[in-house]
C-alpha cells in the first residue's frame, strides 16, 4: 500500500499540547455535531484537543473517550468498541496517519490526521465501508486499504498534488499545482493562485517575531474576518474562518524567534473541491522540515535533489527513474541541462545525457558482483541536509535482507555504493516504508545490484569503464524541477 506524503509528514505541531487560546467570539457551528461538541466543551473545559474540520474549516475536537451513556452499555458492547481502536493502534504510526488522511481526502474523516484511535476514526472507516457496500466493521482489510489508497491517488492526481519545498521560506507542504498554477512572490514569502484568483495560497517567513503577538494580530485583523476556530500552542497556531467571501485556514509554526506559515483562501463555490485539499495542505505543512527525512512514497516534490553517476565521458549519467519522472527540466550544477533519454521502470533506472559536457570521469562498473554486507554510500545530500552545500559525501551502511541500514540522507537517491575495495556494488534507491494492514514496515532504502545496472547500460549500448578512478570523481547532483 502506498503511504502518502499527506500522512507521513502530517500532525499539527500543537496536536499533543493543550490549547492556550480558543475563539473569543461565538461563531456559528457548521454542523449539528459541532453544536453538540461546543455544548460539551462548555461543560467540560478540559476536553480533548480540537482538529480542523475537513468540510467546513471549523475545528472539531479530537476523538473523545466514551460518554456516560456509552459506558452504560453492556460489557460486551464495551469490549467490542474497545477492540476496534486497539486494532488501529497496533498499526505503525505512518499507516494510522495515512488512513486518517486518506479518509479526510474522501470526506469520511472530518479532522486533521493525528494517528490517535477513537470514535471518529472508527466511524470514518465504517462510513467508507458502507459507501462501498462492505460490512461496516471499523477495521480495514488489506483489500479495502488498497482500494482506499487508490481512490485517494485519483483525487490527488486530479488536483496535481505535489509535495514542494518553498524556496522563499524553507517550508515544505503539499500543493495542488493544477488548481493554483500561477506562482509568484509575496511580501514575506511565495504566492500561488488559480486563474481568476478564486483560490490563493500564500506563505510567510518572519525572522524576528513573536508567535503570540502574530496570533493576536491575526485575531484582531480588520480584513473582514470572522472566525470559526483559533488555537495557540507553544510552537504553533491555527486559525480558520471567513475572510470576505472566502474561507481560509492559516497555520504558523515557530522555532525560536523565526516564524513560518501558510494561508489558504478559497471561494465558497469551490468548497466541494477545496475543503479536503485545504485540510491536506494544512496537515502537510512543515515550517521547519527535517532535512534527513526520506521522501514520502509516491510523492513528487516541486524541486527534487538526487544523485547521478557518470557512466561515459561523452556525457551519459545513470540515476533513478522515479526522481526524474514528470520533470519540466533536469539540470546538473556546473554542467547545465540534461535530458532523460531512456528508462527502465522495472529496475527504476534512467539514463541522462549532458550535451556538450567534457572532461567527465566515468565510474568503473566492470568486474565481479559484490557480495559484501558492509558498503559505503557516495552521493550528494539534499541542500537542507548539508546547510546549503553541494559536496559529495560518504556514509557507511550495512546491507540487510530488509534493505540498507541506516537509511541515508535525502538526496542520496541514485548514489553509488562501493565495497571495502572500492568496487561498485550498486545504486541506492530511497523509498519510504510500505505498510499493508497490520504488517511490519518494509525497507526504506534498497540497493539496485551492480549486475542490474550493467544490464541496463548494456541495453543502451554503453560499455562500462574499466579504469578505477576514485568514485567521488564520477558523482554529480541532479535537480528535477516539476513546477
Amino acid at each position: 500500500m502506498n503511504v502518502r506524503a499527506v500522512a507521513i509528514v502530517v500532525g499539527l505541531a500543537f496536536g499533543s499540547a493543550p490549547a492556550l487560546a480558543q475563539n473569543a467570539g461565538s461563531p456559528k457551528p457548521a454542523t449539528t455535531a459541532a453544536k453538540s461538541t461546543q455544548a460539551q466543551a462548555a461543560k467540560k473545559p478540559a476536553a480533548k484537543k480540537p482538529r480542523v474540520a475537513a468540510t467546513s474549516s471549523v475545528a472539531k475536537p479530537a476523538d473523545e473517550k466514551p460518554t456516560g451513556s456509552t459506558r452504560r452499555k453492556g460489557k460486551s458492547a464495551e469490549k467490542a468498541a474497545a477492540a476496534i481502536p486497539a486494532s488501529f493502534t497496533a498499526l505503525p504510526e505512518a499507516e494510522r496517519l495515512a488512513i486518517q488522511a486518506d479518509l479526510a481526502w474522501l470526506g469520511d474523516y472530518d479532522a486533521t490526521a493525528n494517528g490517535d484511535p477513537g470514535a471518529r476514526t472508527v466511524e470514518a472507516i465504517k462510513s467508507y465501508q458502507r459507501r462501498h457496500g462492505a460490512k461496516d466493521t471499523g477495521v480495514l482489510t488489506d483489500d479495502e486499504r488498497a482500494a482506499l489508497a487508490a481512490a485517494v491517488k485519483d483525487s490527488e492526481d486530479a488536483v496535481g498534488w505535489r509535495v514542494i519545498d518553498d524556496a522563499a521560506t524553507g517550508a515544505r507542504f503539499g500543493l495542488p499545482t493544477k488548481v493554483v498554477p500561477k506562482a509568484g512572490m509575496a511580501r514575506t514569502g511565495s504566492r500561488w493562485m488559480s486563474g481568476h484568483g478564486q483560490i490563493q495560497v500564500e506563505t510567510l517567513r518572519l525572522v524576528e517575531a513573536s508567535l503570540p503577538a502574530l496570533f493576536d494580530d491575526e485575531r484582531r485583523s480588520s480584513r473582514q474576518r470572522s472566525f470559526d476556530y483559533s488555537m495557540l500552542g507553544p510552537n504553533s497556531f491555527i486559525i480558520s474562518g471567513m475572510q470576505g467571501l472566502k474561507k481560509f485556514i492559516m497555520r504558523v509554526q515557530a522555532r525560536g524567534s523565526e516564524l513560518r506559515g501558510i494561508t489558504i483562501l478559497y471561494d465558497q463555490a469551490t468548497e466541494g473541491t477545496m475543503a479536503p485539499v485545504a485540510l491536506a495542505m494544512a496537515d502537510t505543512f512543515q515550517g521547519f522540515p527535517d532535512p534527513n527525512s526520506a521522501p514520502p512514497l509516491g510523492a513528487k516534490r516541486g524541486v527534487e535533489y538526487a544523485t547521478a553517476i557518470v557512466v561515459s565521458s561523452r556525457g551519459y549519467l545513470v540515476t533513478l527513474a522515479r526522481v526524474t519522472d514528470e520533470c519540466q527540466s533536469i539540470s546538473v550544477p556546473g554542467f547545465g541541462h540534461a535530458e532523460r533519454i531512456a528508462e527502465d521502470k522495472s529496475s527504476d533506472l534512467a539514463l541522462l545525457r549532458l550535451y556538450g559536457a567534457r572532461n567527465l570521469t566515468p565510474a568503473a562498473f566492470a568486474g565481479s558482483d559484490n557480495n559484501a554486507d558492509d558498503v559505503t554510500l557516495v552521493g550528494v545530500a539534499d541542500p537542507l541536509a548539508q546547510a546549503g552545500d553541494a559536496g559529495v559525501t560518504r556514509t557507511p551502511a550495512h546491507l540487510t535482507p530488509q534493505g540498507l541500514d541506516p537509511v541515508p540522507k535525502l538526496g542520496f537517491s541514485g548514489a553509488a555504493a562501493v565495497d571495502a575495495q572500492g568496487r561498485f556494488a550498486g545504486i541506492v534507491e530511497l523509498k519510504s516504508a510500505v505498510v499493508a494492514g497490520p504488517t511490519a514496515a518494509g525497507p526504506q532504502a534498497a540497493l539496485i545490484p551492480a549486475a542490474t545496472v550493467r544490464a541496463f547500460l548494456g541495453k543502451q549500448g554503453i560499455a562500462p569503464a574499466t579504469d578505477r578512478a576514485a568514485i567521488e570523481q564520477s558523482i554529480v547532483r541532479v535537480i528535477c524541477v516539476r513546477n
